[in-house]
């Protein structure tokens, strides 16, 4: 497209000098001063066509903002075309206009090469301007040399008309030679952004796998440092258990870079109730029917909740690993209730409602439910959340407690972008939980 629009506008003020020699040969072989203004005009309008082309190639530089406009070589450019015009005006004065329309072609074409690159390196108001003062000394000159009325009007108006043709054209081809650059740019743009958007994903999938395993980790080799000075033999145990988190946290890493790190609802609540209390945290995870009711207990192991769809199953997972994360290490908490619902949306949609609940909370501006901003992992969760149309709330809860509650439609679909989501994300509590 931009060898196309380049060329063409090369080649213009050559075509347009071919046309303009048309009415000349005639005069091209006379003696004497008609015979030389002739070759001046033809001449001129050659020196103009040389000029145009490092004028037009800076004017395109110019519209793609690279280069300042060439002043210089602009006025250098004004010189041959006042000169061919100058040198038309006495030519015709000399031998008289037996054919008007090949004096206004001339003269026209004349200006051509001057008005294709002015149009890109002057704004529309100064090439207006510029072009109307063209016309109208090309008018001044003729109405001296005592020509017709018609050769006179007709003569300026064929150079404003060249003039208005010339912008438009020139403009329309550049307009659309910057609309492909700008296409071309966005492209790139789009490459990094994608490119942006995958290490946001991988940075928010390691916090999430790596979170709640080192916090583990560290429980438990605090405890095995603990149970080695006292001389029991459960320490081993412990450090084997350390052993065993940290090859998991290996697989998992190594899950995370592939991209097919996953969550399972079931397997987090498992999880997090052993880790809790090992922690000495009294896990309750209770199990709610449909729209609050208790009607359809789940029991003990929830056997509902492993029916729901893999894609709100592996949501409200994330949402359990990265609450346990905050409870172990921003809450000094005895208790902490893990709550899974249905429920229904604003909307009437059907959705998974999951509750944790913790006591303990730190008075701390980054704790849960202190006066901070949310950190990076409740950020990551509402990012998880968001194309499912799901909704994510935190903050302090009834007696001193803090709250995170996340809601998933049921018909969640990764493709969604949080059609739902947006309405009410921040703390619209719908459903029976």
């Amino acid at each position: 497209m931009e060898l196309l629009t380049r060329w063409t506008l090369y080649a213009l003020p050559w075509i347009m000098l071919v046309v303009m020699a048309g009415p000349l040969p005639g005069r091209l072989r006379d003696e004497g001063v008609a015979g030389g203004l002739a070759w001046a005009q033809l001449g001129l309008s050659a020196v103009q066509s040389v000029l145009a082309i490092p004028l037009l190639r800076r004017g395109i530089e110019h519209r793609r903002r690279e280069r300042e406009v060439p002043w210089g070589l602009l006025a250098l450019a004004t010189v041959p075309m006042v000169a061919g015009q100058g040198a038309g005006v006495a030519l015709l004065s000399t031998v008289g206009a037996p054919d008007g329309s090949a004096f206004m072609t001339a003269a026209t074409m004349n200006t051509l090469p001057f008005s294709l690159s002015s149009a890109l390196l002057l704004s529309v108001r100064a090439f207006t301007l510029l072009h109307g003062g063209i016309g109208a000394a090309t008018l001044a000159a003729l109405a001296v040399a005592g020509e017709g009325p018609f050769m006179v009007v007709g003569s300026a108006f064929a150079v404003l008309l060249m003039a208005a043709l010339a912008l438009f054209t020139v403009r329309s081809s550049i307009w659309m030679l910057v609309v492909m650059w700008e296409l071309d740019a966005s492209r790139e743009v789009q490459a990094r952004l994608a490119v942006a958007e995958e290490r946001l994903r991988f940075g928010r999938d390691l916090h999430d796998v790596m979170g709640r395993n080192l916090a583990v980790i560290a429980l438990k080799s605090e405890l095995a440092v603990r149970l080695a000075r006292r001389g029991r033999p459960e320490a081993a145990e412990q450090m084997a258990e350390v052993q065993r988190i940290a090859q998991e946290s290996q697989r998992e890493v190594r899950d995370v870079v592939r991209g097919y790190r996953g969550a399972d609802l079931q397997v987090e609540l498992a999880g997090a109730r052993s880790v809790l209390r090992a922690a000495r945290v009294d896990c309750r995870i209770e199990y709610a029917g449909g729209d609050g009711d208790s009607g359809r207990d789940g029991g003990a192991d929830g056997g509902w909740a492993g029916e729901l769809p893999a894609a709100v199953r592996s949501a409200l997972g994330w949402v359990v690993r990265e609450g346990t994360t905050n409870v172990l290490r921003h809450a000094e908490a005895a208790r902490c209730t893990v709550r899974v619902g249905l429920g229904r949306a604003a909307g009437g949609d059907r959705t998974a409602v999951l509750v944790m609940e913790n006591d303990g909370v730190s008075e701390s501006p980054g704790g849960p439910g202190g006066a901070g901003t949310a950190g990076n992992g409740l950020k990551g969760l509402r990012e998880r959340l968001a194309p499912l149309g799901g909704t994510l709330w935190s903050g302090p809860g009834e007696g001193g407690t803090y709250r995170l509650r996340a809601e998933v439609p049921l018909s969640a679909d990764p493709g969604r972008e949080g059609r739902q989501g947006r309405k009410g994300r921040e703390g619209r509590e719908g459903g029976g939980l």
